[in-house]
């Protein structure tokens, strides 16, 4: 398996003398193109009701769980990067921890699978998912994953998605009345004068 995924990383590298546009672009895909994700959130929460603010808030908790996922499994069992063992190119810079899964893809993809099982979530869901795509690329391009972090953070992305939703219901709402009295206090301004929801 570890050869394939080493052979299927080889393929998908950035090639010595890459075009910098290409690298360029993989570069802003890889690093730039998440920030999408909080930005949306924030947005969705300022100007969108009750009901739409506790979806979320369900999607950000998944988030968190697939990221805590990735701890436990980085801390159990360490997989190197392509820089730690030397093969391919690197060309962002990136700390020595565990390549599997990918932070990034499991955080965006969470999200997106939460999404997905709300119908009035379901096309900001689809469109995270999309989005993911081109930011795993990116990131084996430039030689931080090996393809199988990608697939990897397919499953924990799920997993945190399954976690929160099976007491989804009684946590979210827990977690939304603190939440919502934080927002009420300090955004009493912006809300009296109509430029956010309540």
């Amino acid at each position: 398996m570890e050869h394939f995924n080493q052979a299927l990383f080889l393929l998908l590298n950035a090639a010595p003398g890459s075009a910098g546009i290409i690298v360029g672009i993989a570069n802003f895909m890889a690093e730039d193109l998440i920030w999408i994700v909080p930005v949306g959130l924030i947005l969705g929460w300022l100007y969108g009701t009750t009901a739409n603010r506790q979806i979320l808030v369900a999607a950000m908790v998944s988030g968190l769980a697939g990221l805590l996922i990735n701890q436990i499994i980085g801390w159990v069992w360490y997989h190197p990067r392509p820089f730690e063992v030397g093969i391919g190119q690197t060309l962002i810079p990136h700390v020595q921890d565990s390549s599997f899964p990918s932070d990034h893809l499991t955080f965006v993809w969470a999200i997106a699978f939460s999404l997905l099982r709300h119908e009035q979530s379901r096309l900001a869901g689809w469109a995270l998912a999309v989005l993911g795509v081109p930011v795993a690329w990116a990131r084996v391009y430039l030689g931080v994953h090996f393809p199988l972090d990608i697939l990897g953070a397919v499953l924990v992305a799920l997993s945190g998605v399954w976690l929160i939703s099976w007491q989804e219901h009684h946590f979210i709402e827990l977690l939304m009345r603190p939440l919502l009295r934080i927002y009420q206090t300090l955004f009493a301004g912006l809300i009296r004068r109509g430029w956010v929801r309540q």
